[in-house]
């Protein structure tokens, strides 16, 4: 079931808001979200079900990245903890020329990502299967990237050990938040001292039309992270930095 014209509507209003026009785009939002039921149906991919729901918290919010000016040119991008595709494949779809990783370790998520790229079309656009923990080891992916994004995986102590390790130099990471996030910047900057990483500050906003607090969290890899991070599977969520 494609967008209905209610929502595209308020997607075109909601891209508006964040100064996008994302009208060219319509086909493939819309595309999106028939591929989003129908694996819904197939797999538990989003607890969010309405197409208002999905139109804001899953397209809406994966864009307002786009109001850092961070993406112009191209970048390899990590999306990191993507789930089924948020905010990565927004991102790729309104920004073409990002070259887009998006990494998960639930297979049935990845499977589904991988399946909306090729309905899409994405070239520049891959699916990644595994932990960070492991992958951020290997030379192929270790300071690989000009950006990583995460979207409300783990506390910031935990993303920043995760993310870090794949940023190259002077790359930044980006980190979205709800609206409480001073609770988790306490203890940050001594992390980030141990991982090479440097605090760029925090935008804080209302999702358009929701009103709902968000929060962009900007990190940027100052020095090369020790090679002993990440920590193992696990580790760094049992015990984290900070």
């Amino acid at each position: 079931m494609p967008l209905s014209p209610q929502g595209q509507a308020l997607l075109l209003r909601g891209g508006e808001a964040l100064g996008l026009d994302l009208a060219p785009h319509l086909e493939a939002f819309s595309r999106l979200y028939d591929l989003l039921l129908e694996g819904n149906r197939k797999a538990s991919l989003t607890a969010l079900r309405t197409e208002e729901e999905i139109v804001l918290k899953h397209f809406l919010d994966s864009l307002t990245l786009l109001r850092l000016p961070l993406w112009e040119g191209p970048l390899r991008v990590l999306d990191l903890g993507t789930g089924p595709g948020f905010p990565g494949l927004p991102l790729k779809i309104v920004r073409p020329e990002l070259e887009m990783v998006l990494l998960d370790a639930t297979r049935k998520k990845v499977a589904f990502v991988e399946e909306a790229i090729a309905a899409l079309g994405l070239r520049g656009a891959r699916a990644l299967w595994g932990r960070a923990e492991v992958l951020a080891h290997a030379p192929e992916h270790r300071e690989a990237y000009g950006r990583v994004v995460a979207r409300a995986v783990a506390p910031l102590c935990v993303l920043a050990e995760l993310g870090l390790p794949f940023l190259a130099p002077e790359g930044v990471m980006v980190a979205q938040k709800g609206p409480r996030v001073e609770e988790e910047l306490s203890g940050l900057p001594e992390a980030l001292e141990v991982l090479g990483g440097a605090f760029l500050g925090v935008e804080t906003f209302p999702l358009p039309f929701s009103g709902e607090g968000r929060s962009l969290v900007l990190l940027k890899k100052a020095h090369p992270t020790p090679s002993r991070y990440p920590r193992r599977p696990g580790v760094p969520e049992r015990n984290p930095l900070c």
